[in-house]
């Protein structure tokens, strides 16, 4: 009996239940058109049943957004420059306090909109494989090792760690093998091979699913080997629900299923489009083909019993997120709204923006600066406060430009400042480089503000021509702004805010310091600052490689992996993966290796690590693995451990790393793993060991025993 109506309570609305029962129950009452209609994105609500309309369709890719003021973070990109997972899991407790609050908010106030629910699709694991990808903005780079941890830390942030309730459902996306390019994702065929699936494609995914237990999983838009994703019997059946044992749930991208046989043409209409993707295990479509439900199950294309289990798995989330259990037993339905924007999140905000900072030069010391009584700040992404949000974001109360940042700090030591835009991002006009160069002449540094944006990265979008960029090189009207800033003989630094990699050749030969910001959410430009003066050391390292130009790439549509990201790279890269400075100086000894294992053992690693400089800094140590002697295709070397750590002037630390079976395997040509005798290099140090500008790193050996 319900103890406030006196009526009989249903199991499904009986807390005490089993989730199962519940779910089932619930389910068992609705009529097929109330199943159909709770399987697109937009399901109303079932009155009778007391079932809420509920929109599933949020996002929270560097904070909560399109819902209103939010904390915003900086760019996923910048998120993995950090190299913190620690960090970021912080981060992603904060961004699901925030949505926690907002989703109470609006329901009290009977809003159920779009982006106002508890299921947000985030974190995007796809790999960054190719810096012309619009998107890359949203991933953690190019490494699979790096992403997987970054998207672990994400995930466990997001859904919280209690044992009934979910804090948010997260969902892994792109599922799988979709990093471009952008303007034929609907129709694209993504080919892969078995070993680039298993060793490049897939292990962010596996570890999403096996470790973090992410509540939902996103298909993407392509084919892969000729399979829609989202509709895929390999992808969706044998490896995730099979092998991986994933018990969530399944959404397409939005409007992937109308793909199916508008673009993918691997079926003739919307009824055998949608009876596939739930066939092969996609349970919600974000967009309306599953409306054509009813129709394919009068056709006999499937049965009322594929869309109960479907229904199971959406609504096994809807109840773990507590919306149907009173709001007083759900812890999270406490969390206060003025958490949301509060100032602990914009701290947190500006700690994250500090973190993901690169320094990728620095000559003769120019920075920190020292002595300095006027600065010109010159770009076009200077005084921008659109260009420090990137795509997917909220909308922040305020926001610190670099300009604004770079002012506050100059005023405070009593340094004057100038500004001007001197050029366009893109547009050729040269008409503000007089103005720009007067002010340089004046100065004692020129800090020139530059990069790209939104305007030239970017999704897909109808009537947008940008998406995904066909040159990496800075534009051309910046590029001539920077040359004809340099003639003027002034000290001159470079700040960069952009998504992905840019060919910065240039400035890498002439101009004194560079230093790498992303797309640094609402504090970056405080952040920027504090690093430009030295009250911040930066410590951030690349989660991407730096080419000189496209050149050094493969064909754009080309998914082999050879020639691809540090890993299959043989080239001489502008700046590589996992690289970036200091203004203090580390030094590496008594690395410690376990010389000989057996399958089932364990190799440990340690090394002693000392900041040997004047200021105290953070170092990313980074190990990376090499097979001597594959039978099969290797990489050249691979991520396989890192840690984040802070030192002190003169303090030494000694940093440990366990390598198990997972990190031993290679792969055959069938994608089946295996391990191999031989031997095997070590490196560890603070970056790759390759020509990076002197990054120490030590090397050892182990010799796997079979």
């Amino acid at each position: 009996m319900s103890e406030h109506t006196g009526q009989e309570t249903t199991v499904y609305q009986d807390p005490g239940r089993p989730l199962e029962e519940r779910v089932r129950d619930l389910i068992g009452r609705m009529t097929l058109q109330e199943k159909i209609s709770q399987m697109v994105h937009d399901a109303p609500a079932i009155e009778r049943l007391g079932v809420p309309a509920y929109n599933w369709w949020n996002e929270c890719l560097h904070g909560v957004g399109r819902a209103g003021i939010a904390t915003v973070f900086p760019q996923a990109i910048g998120m993995a420059a950090t190299w913190n997972p620690e960090l970021i899991h912080r981060m992603a407790t904060a961004v699901s306090d925030e949505a926690r609050a907002k989703h109470h908010e609006f329901a009290r106030q009977g809003d159920r909109g779009i982006y106002k629910g508890l299921t947000f699709w985030t974190p995007n694991i796809n790999i960054f494989r190719d810096p012309r990808w619009g998107r890359g903005q949203e991933t953690y780079g190019e490494d699979p090792f790096l992403t997987a941890r970054i998207g672990v830390a994400m995930v466990q942030g997001l859904q919280g760690d209690h044992p009934r309730y979910l804090k948010v459902a997260a969902t892994a996306k792109h599922y799988a093998v979709h990093s471009g390019p952008e303007a034929d994702r609907h129709h694209f065929d993504a080919q892969a091979s078995p070993r680039d699936l298993a060793e490049t494609y897939l292990p962010a995914f596996e570890a999403l699913v096996r470790e973090a237990k992410v509540e939902a999983v996103m298909g993407a838009y392509n084919r892969t080997n000729g399979e829609p994703c989202c509709a895929s019997d390999t992808l969706l059946g044998e490896i995730l629900r099979g092998e991986w044992e994933f018990d969530g749930h399944v959404v397409s991208d939005c409007w992937a299923i109308r793909d199916i046989f508008a673009h993918h043409k691997v079926v003739d209409t919307p009824e055998e489009a949608a009876a596939l993707a739930v066939r092969a295990g996609c349970d919600l479509n974000c967009g309306e083909t599953y409306v054509y439900l009813l129709g394919a199950i009068e056709q006999g294309l499937l049965a009322e019993a594929d869309l109960d289990r479907a229904l199971e798995r959406l609504f096994r989330t809807r109840f773990r997120l507590g919306m149907f259990d009173p709001p007083e037993r759900v812890p999270y339905a406490r969390i206060p709204y003025k958490v949301n924007d509060c100032q602990a999140h914009r701290e947190l905000a500006l700690e994250v923006a500090r973190q993901s900072l690169v320094l990728l030069k620095n000559a003769d010391a120019t920075l920190p600066l020292a002595d300095v009584g006027r600065i010109a700040v010159i770009g076009p992404n200077a005084d921008d406060p659109e260009v420090m949000l990137g795509n997917y974001n909220g909308t922040p109360s305020r926001s610190t430009t670099p300009l604004a940042g770079i002012r506050a700090a100059a005023t405070a030591r009593g340094i004057e400042v100038d500004y001007a835009q001197g050029c366009d991002l893109l547009e050729p006009d040269r008409s503000g480089f007089d103005e720009a160069l007067a002010l340089a002449r004046q100065a004692d540094v020129v800090i020139a503000v530059l990069g790209i944006s939104q305007m030239v990265e970017g999704e897909e979008h109808p009537g947008k021509p940008w998406a995904d960029r066909t040159e990496i090189d800075l534009p051309a009207v910046q590029e001539a702004l920077l040359q004809a800033l340099a003639e003027v003989g002034k000290p001159l630094v470079v700040v960069l805010l952009n998504g992905s990699a840019l060919a910065v050749n240039w400035a890498a030969a002439h101009a004194q310091s560079i230093l790498e910001a992303w797309y640094p959410g609402e504090e970056g430009g405080v952040a920027i600052a504090e690093a430009l003066w030295g009250d911040y050391n930066p410590g951030g390292r690349l989660p991407v490689t730096f080419y000189t130009g496209v050149d050094q790439l493969p064909p754009f549509e080309q998914y082999d992996m050879r020639g691809f990201t540090y890993r299959y790279f043989e080239g001489e890269p502008l700046y590589p993966f996992g690289y970036g400075l200091s203004y203090t100086s580390f030094r590496y000894s008594d690395l410690r290796v376990t010389p000989r294992v057996r399958p089932g053992q364990t190799v440990n690693v340690t090394v002693r690590v000392e900041n040997a400089g004047a200021r105290a800094g953070d170092e990313v140590v980074q190990l990376y693995l090499s097979d001597d002697a594959s039978a099969y295709p290797a990489p050249i070397r691979r991520l396989a451990g890192f840690e984040r750590i802070h030192l002190a002037p003169g303090e030494a630390r000694r940093v440990g790393f366990t390598l198990g079976r997972q990190e031993m395997l290679v792969h055959d040509d069938e994608g089946e793993p295996l391990l191999e005798p031989g031997t095997f290099t070590l490196a560890v140090g603070g970056g790759q060991p390759v020509l990076n500008g002197g990054a120490p790193y030590l090397t050892a050996q182990y010799e796997l025993l079979v």
